[in-house]
């Protein structure tokens, strides 16, 4: 008799990070510049002025009539490629069965969710042929940005592109194979357009970590951290100027998603309580803020106080000055969590002049790598008839990889600082 998938991945949360690998050492002191890894160094200027020099691709939403389903079209331009026009068809009706939240214990098999995405990207045949012909013309120093303004949950990192081999092009998901930032509706200034200004954040850690997650400080050890424990404390040092710059602000924490906006929560605190704080220190540093907490990347059209928009913590954070934000598409189990963001901290930090968006992709990378190593996309079911349940944990965790989205410029960089030997901060150096 065969399992009960859903049975079985109920228990997949608690299993997926007793595979993984042993980790790596504290980071060292200082933040120094390291050897990019996955990825080979592509110097930037992480002061130019962006231009036309990146590829932009805007996704809106639209019903070609009442009573028809939802759907979406796509348009993109980029320097030295004919502009695609903004496209629609019948591959873009709202995708319910593809968003990164249904990667979670007791939802659908990992590797269903998986080829769903593949199936859907299929769909997707304009914007992935226009994205391999900017690759064509840019080769590996592309970087593309996604204004998604749908609130579909469109899992831009994990969109399959097709190989082209008459340009010597690769396959693979795009979050693997090119620079990729997001953007939002800049809604507080009245705007609506692509990022233009590059963040190159430099200073200490500021962190808020709940009891379940205290155990995500260690991944800062090595570096100047101001640590946490108390929500009310951290959120009154976000309007706090200390001396000493902030070059990231961490949260790890449990949140919460909800079709109703007072139930958007991130520990514990609503986002509404979030949108009336200031913020004024993301003001003054431009910091990057990372949200390790469930569905902190996900946005809710909420009208209920007369003007409709997307609602999102993203949004309030970049809202209040931030120089980026590393957020999460759905529900990534606590321990797998813990491991991804070491491993995600230490790709971002260790070279201070890569672009994080660059890191980013390194860090996808490194997990498809080990995916692809473990025999990648599996059946749900061995020839015993039982559940494959080492394989879908493979699965769940590529996905949970995915899951970790940044918004911002793709040329934005970030410079921790660490501790000297006697315990005193070391000097902020580094691109400014």
């Amino acid at each position: 008799m065969r399992d009960d998938p859903r049975n079985v991945i109920r228990r997949l949360g608690r299993l997926a990070g007793q595979a993984l690998p042993v980790p790596r050492p504290a980071v060292p002191a200082g933040a120094r510049t390291g050897t990019p890894q996955g990825l080979g160094a592509v110097a930037v200027d992480a002061g130019q002025a962006p231009g036309t020099r990146y590829a932009r691709v805007r996704v809106r939403r639209h019903r070609s009539s009442p009573g028809l389903p939802e759907a979406y079209g796509f348009e993109a331009w980029c320097h030295g490629v004919a502009p695609l026009p903004y496209t629609s068809g019948d591959g873009q009706r709202r995708p319910a069965a593809i968003s990164l939240g249904n990667a979670r214990p007791g939802g659908e098999p990992p590797s269903e969710l998986l080829r769903s995405i593949r199936r859907w990207s299929q769909n997707q045949g304009p914007l992935t042929g226009w994205i391999n012909r900017c690759r064509q013309v840019h080769g590996d120093s592309l970087q593309l940005v996604i204004l998604d303004q749908t609130g579909f949950d469109l899992p831009w990192e994990a969109l399959t592109l097709p190989p082209a081999p008459e340009a010597g092009l690769p396959g693979g998901m795009l979050g693997t194979l090119v620079d990729l930032a997001r953007w939002f509706d800049a809604v507080r200034d009245g705007g609506d357009d692509f990022p233009t200004g590059v963040a190159a954040p430099a200073g200490a850690v500021l962190g808020y970590f709940h009891p379940d997650m205290r155990a995500d400080r260690e991944v800062f050890r090595g570096y100047e951290h101001r640590p946490h424990s108390g929500i009310v404390s951290f959120l009154r040092s976000l309007d706090e100027h200390t001396a000493d710059p902030t070059g990231l602000v961490y949260m790890g924490c449990h949140g919460t998603f909800d079709q109703e906006l007072s139930k958007l929560t991130l520990a514990d605190v609503t986002w509404a309580e979030y949108h009336d704080h200031g913020m004024s220190l993301l003001g003054r540093d431009g910091s990057l803020v990372c949200l390790n907490a469930c569905h902190s990347g996900r946005f809710l059209d909420h009208d209920g106080d007369g003007r409709q928009y997307l609602r999102g913590f993203t949004e309030v954070f970049l809202g209040n000055g931030a120089g980026g934000c590393i957020v999460t598409a759905g529900k990534v189990g606590d321990a797998e969590a813990r491991e991804l963001i070491r491993r995600l901290v230490e790709t971002v930090t260790a070279d201070p002049a890569r672009p994080v968006a660059r890191a980013l992709r390194a860090f996808r990378t490194g997990a498809h790598e080990r995916f692809l190593a473990e025999g990648g996309v599996p059946l749900m079911f061995r020839d015993d008839g039982t559940f494959d349940e080492r394989g879908q944990r493979s699965v769940l965790r590529l996905l949970y990889s995915l899951m970790f989205q940044y918004y911002g410029h793709p040329l934005s960089t970030l410079h921790l600082i660490g501790r000297s030997p006697d315990g005193r901060p070391a000097q902020v150096r580094g691109p400014r």
